[in-house]
């Protein structure tokens, strides 16, 4: 993509009302616009991010043997007053009619609608157990939405439901998912911290909340040093071996972690002080098992294999893409702008032509440009005609991780410089290492 024909609309001010690091570098970047409060536009290299994060949590819960659909963000209330809800959810719901005057309302959550599309068509335990997961925008009208894309009223959710013959089924569902996440938000260039969370009247054990680590994070989390460094479950894992999966549940929840809400300091003091990390926190996922809560009352039975109908037990699982592509810039940042990991990020490579309209500098990024992209890489030309600084800081905001510096000076050497945006190193190559280290 040549920049003098993209739309990056850069603010060289940062707006009054972003209160926080990545509010403040997705608008300044030209990633979002806000329409009003609390819901935002996608401007294109805030999508390019977006449809990156969207792409890897697919390719996960595919891996795992969740199933995609696409659910309507509009819902009958009929469904939610099935499942008791529609009263007792609150203002955060926003509650509409059509013309018909039936009343209706634009989705916060899902466990109606796929509970009712489970109940019209699976009846047996052999069609057990299933995995129905979709991505698409929800609303909740917070009182106050701050924060851009930390706290909206618009935002786009992954949300996997799990359906289970019983609670040992739901389990491996469980641990499915939460072998998924840790992978996904790994891919992500996150390290993501499982974190025991409150599973509410249903009680037990299977609720976790994954947290990253970040100065500007919104609570305070406590876990053991050792989380840091464990290994991520591997791509060939076999999410059908119960065992297997179990082993890897229990290595992860092995050592003290937990939110502020759920901190037990007693038992955080029992770390040794070394191995103690105190810090702030994002929640970027969170995974969930409530039994027939939803099944019991919505009808949504099976036939087991004694012949008895009975609720089926079921699990959600939810991860944010929206909020991720903030979570990631609270995570990764300095003080000139964006750090993006390499597999969200909007382009791999920025080619800087620090003399546009001279034949040389101009030749040789177009070279540049084309081998790159014909070798598969997404790259960003800076072709205007701009100051060299104008394009260093562009490139430095917008966070793309390697920057290749075509200039005049180093040209007539037959060099051009190649810069990382994560740490800033530098070294100076001929075009072909350039291209080749790049384009490999």
């Amino acid at each position: 993509m040549r920049l003098s024909r993209y739309f990056l609309p850069i603010l060289r001010e940062t707006p009054k009302e972003a209160e926080i690091v990545s509010h403040r570098l997705m608008l300044r970047a030209g990633m979002i616009r806000q329409q009003s409060a609390g819901l935002y536009s996608w401007l294109p290299l805030g999508l390019r991010v977006l449809n990156k994060i969207n792409r890897i949590v697919r390719e996960e819960q595919d891996r795992s043997g969740a199933v995609e659909i696409l659910m309507p963000t509009i819902q009958s209330a009929d469904l939610w007053r099935e499942s008791g809800r529609y009263d007792a959810y609150g203002k955060e719901m926003l509650r509409i009619k059509d013309r018909h005057d039936r009343e209706m309302l634009y989705g916060p959550t899902n466990e109606e609608m796929v509970t009712d599309i489970f109940r019209s068509y699976v009846r047996s335990y052999k069609d057990l157990p299933l995995n129905l997961y979709h991505i698409q925008w929800k609303f909740r009208d917070e009182v106050r939405p701050r924060f851009g894309l930390m706290r909206g009223r618009e935002f786009l959710m992954k949300d996997a439901y799990s359906f289970d013959l019983d609670q040992a089924g739901a389990r491996h569902s469980y641990n499915k998912m939460f072998v998924a996440y840790l992978r996904t938000f790994a891919r992500l260039g996150l390290k993501a911290i499982p974190m025991r969370a409150d599973t509410g009247p249903i009680g037990g054990d299977l609720s976790h909340e994954f947290i990253i680590l970040a100065s500007t994070g919104e609570s305070e989390v406590f876990c053991h040093k050792d989380y840091l460094d464990f290994d991520i479950p591997a791509a060939d894992t076999d999410f059908d071996s119960r065992e297997g999966l179990q082993e890897i549940i229990d290595r992860w929840t092995s050592l003290y972690a937990a939110t502020s809400e759920m901190h037990d300091a007693a038992a955080f003091a029992a770390v040794a002080p070394e191995q103690q990390v105190s810090a702030r926190g994002i929640e970027v996922g969170h995974i969930f098992y409530f039994g027939t809560k939803y099944s019991e009352p919505m009808g949504a039975t099976v036939t087991g294999p004694d012949g008895v109908d009975r609720p089926v037990h079921m699990g959600s699982y939810g991860i944010g893409p929206s909020r991720l592509a903030a979570a990631i810039i609270e995570a990764s940042h300095d003080e000139n702008g964006i750090v993006w990991p390499e597999a969200v990020a909007p382009f791999d490579v920025a080619v800087l032509n620090l003399k546009a309209g001279d034949s040389g500098t101009d030749a040789a990024c177009e070279r540049i440009y084309h081998e790159l992209t014909a070798a598969g890489r997404d790259v960003l030309y800076d072709d205007r005609d701009d100051r060299p600084g104008a394009k260093f800081a562009t490139a430095d905001l917008i966070g793309i991780p390697w920057q290749l510096v075509v200039g005049p000076k180093s040209l007539a050497e037959g060099k051009v410089e190649l810069k990382r945006r994560a740490g800033g190193e530098r070294e100076t190559l001929s075009i072909e290492d350039a291209i080749q280290r790049l384009g490999s």
